[in-house]
């Protein structure tokens, strides 16, 4: 398998790769966020305010992880999600760093952190998916504009 593939590897097994080749892959807010759980500044992303349609796509393996139909403008200064883009394309656990209890959401195929969920979103889900930017590639199926 090459190093291509396996950085986009799509079955069920988890994506294992190395500490050095996300350094290689990743920007360095990319791998502090995704590898290292960290946060990116507030409105400092520009998914936060994009409106363009497409699928958002984890930054680290290329996995769907939230439709662009299900963003929605939360004030808070990250991208945020009503629902992930299928079940299974995020994994959720308890986060109970910075002395703090969220839910923190990762991909569910090569574990980069994404943000976290709260349960104060729109409509039926209620939900509200809270999510890095950087931890983001908008595929938009070729498609252009704001």
């Amino acid at each position: 398998m090459s190093k291509a593939d396996k950085m986009h590897k799509t079955d069920t097994a988890k994506l294992e790769v190395s500490e050095s080749e996300w350094r290689k892959k990743l920007t360095p807010e990319q791998f502090h966020v995704t590898r290292e759980h960290g946060t990116e500044r507030a409105f400092s992303n520009p998914y936060y305010n994009d409106k363009r349609d497409g699928m958002y796509r984890c930054v680290g393996c290329g996995s769907p992880l939230f439709r662009s139909d299900t963003k929605f403008d939360s004030g808070t200064g990250w991208p945020s999600f009503s629902a992930a883009a299928a079940e299974g394309t995020v994994i959720t656990h308890e986060d109970t760093s910075h002395g703090m209890r969220r839910i923190e959401v990762k991909c569910a195929n090569c574990d980069a952190h994404l943000g976290h969920v709260f349960p104060d979103g729109p409509g039926p889900s209620g939900l509200r998916y809270c999510i890095n930017g950087c931890a983001l590639d908008l595929d938009t199926g070729g498609k252009s504009g704001t």
